[in-house]
């Protein structure tokens, strides 16, 4: 009886720490507060963003000018008649290339490279929600972890219980070898099952410490986000639909390839350049030449190139039909996405009230067949039977709590919700705008060579 009591009190009171959490404990909001600013991949998403940031700084540039400044020098000498002649001559200069038109090639460029920068900018969001739903799943599958860990301890201690029980008996000659035989057969399939939850442990905080960049505290599963759940099914997909980086990252490709199919196509036109330069020339210390320059125009128009501007618009075309392709598949996985986390709620729900009226029936259970084995109708196998039963369900109830968390977190990331704007993170939101609206000054260059 003392031992069926130890093991409902000990559950009772790990469940109680999961809904209500401890009192220095580490939060799921500090976790992933903590993970935002160590995930590798978010710096490495957000480094990604301003290095495609700088092909439209590359674009612009096409058609600006090109100004370059020179200085050169030789020194020559001659050997004629016995008399050695040297002579020195320093010239300098300044040119100017800039392409006046082009088709429209450059404008074309110019708006792929800015759909590139901005699909960049949605990658991040899309990393951001991957990496927090990790840290959501690491979270739960630790907490879960230690949960399973100290029911199994518990059963281990009750199994080892009934073994010295069902040994005390057959001492006094009220029990049988074959109680003995079940109850250690029964301990050793505890003793299993509570190393394999050891290790899985391990595992689970050893992922939990790479994401979040710290061993876990003492969690809770006790968050506030469901308030981010609408309460529908159609409204989470409508939200899905409009918000998600998935999405958005599609039509961003949509976009950069039409410019791309555009700017192919330009090709085919002519291209005017201008150029020219000023400069002036010293022999031996003195100006012989004074000032000269000279400006030029060129007109080019393709006429052939062995089929490769024709095979370059085909490619174009090729690929913005397959980004609008590539669209309709993203938008059906978001779709999919939505309703089965929204489905993965509903079943979870179901699953913790069934199986906490498992666990409350096993409980009865279980204190009735103790004490029918202490008046003789029941035998050890049926004590053993009933601890295994409330067992199961008690791992059935910690494993479908751990479900509803991370279905919850999954409809948050499948709406394109599960970002740290979204959440109200206290962190400073990695994006790459003001880095691409600062670089889209190309005259700074210009501007830094001067101070």
């Amino acid at each position: 009886m003392v031992n069926r009591f130890i093991s409902a009190s000990t559950f009772a009171l790990l469940l109680a720490l999961s809904a209500s959490g401890a009192a220095h404990g580490q939060s799921i909001t500090q976790a992933l507060t903590a993970a935002y600013d160590h995930a590798p991949d978010l710096q490495s998403a957000l480094l990604e963003a301003k290095a495609s940031a700088e092909s439209i700084v590359q674009a612009k540039s096409q058609k600006l000018p090109t100004i370059g400044a020179s200085v050169a020098g030789s020194q020559s000498w001659s050997l004629v008649g016995g008399q050695i002649t040297t002579g020195s001559q320093i010239t300098t200069g300044v040119s100017y290339n800039q392409t006046i038109f082009d088709n429209f090639q450059t404008e074309a460029q110019i708006e792929q490279a800015r759909a590139a920068a901005e699909l960049a900018e949605y990658q991040i969001r899309n990393s951001e929600q991957n990496v927090l739903l990790s840290v959501v799943e690491a979270y739960m599958n630790v907490l879960s972890g230690r949960q399973l860990v100290a029911l199994r301890q518990d059963n281990r201690s009750f199994f080892q219980a009934q073994l010295q029980s069902a040994q005390d008996r057959l001492d006094v000659g009220e029990g049988t070898r074959i109680d003995v035989a079940q109850a250690q057969a029964r301990l050793a399939q505890g003793e299993a099952a509570y190393r394999a939850s050891l290790s899985s442990l391990e595992v689970s905080q050893a992922t939990f410490q790479r994401l979040v960049g710290a061993r876990p505290g003492e969690l809770s599963s006790s968050h506030n986000y469901a308030r981010l759940i609408p309460a529908s099914l159609d409204a989470a997909l409508a939200e899905a639909e409009v918000g998600h980086p998935a999405i958005m990252i599609s039509k961003a490709a949509i976009r950069a390839a039409q410019a791309g199919s555009d700017a192919a196509e330009a090709a085919f036109g002519p291209t005017a350049t201008i150029n020219g330069q000023v400069g002036s020339r010293w022999t031996n210390g003195g100006p012989t030449d004074g000032l000269s320059g000279s400006l030029g125009f060129q007109v080019t128009v393709p006429i052939y190139a062995g089929g490769a501007i024709g095979a370059g618009v085909r490619k174009a075309n090729l690929n913005q039909i397959k980004s609008e392709v590539d669209a309709m598949s993203t938008y059906d996985q978001v779709r999919e996405a939505v309703i089965s986390a929204w489905a993965g709620i509903q079943s979870a729900d179901a699953q913790i009230q069934a199986a906490q009226s498992a666990v409350q029936a096993g409980n009865t259970v279980l204190e009735g067949t103790i004490q029918e084995r202490d008046l003789g109708t029941s035998t050890t196998l049926d004590v053993l039977n009933s601890q295994a039963e409330l067992t199961s369900a008690r791992e059935g109830l910690i494993n479908a709590q751990t479900q509803k968390v991370i279905a919850t977190f999954s409809l948050l990331s499948a709406m394109g919700r599960l970002t740290a704007s979204d959440l109200g993170l206290p962190v400073e939101v990695k994006s790459a705008v003001n880095y691409t609206q600062s670089v889209e000054d190309v005259w700074q260059e210009l501007r830094t060579v001067a101070e």
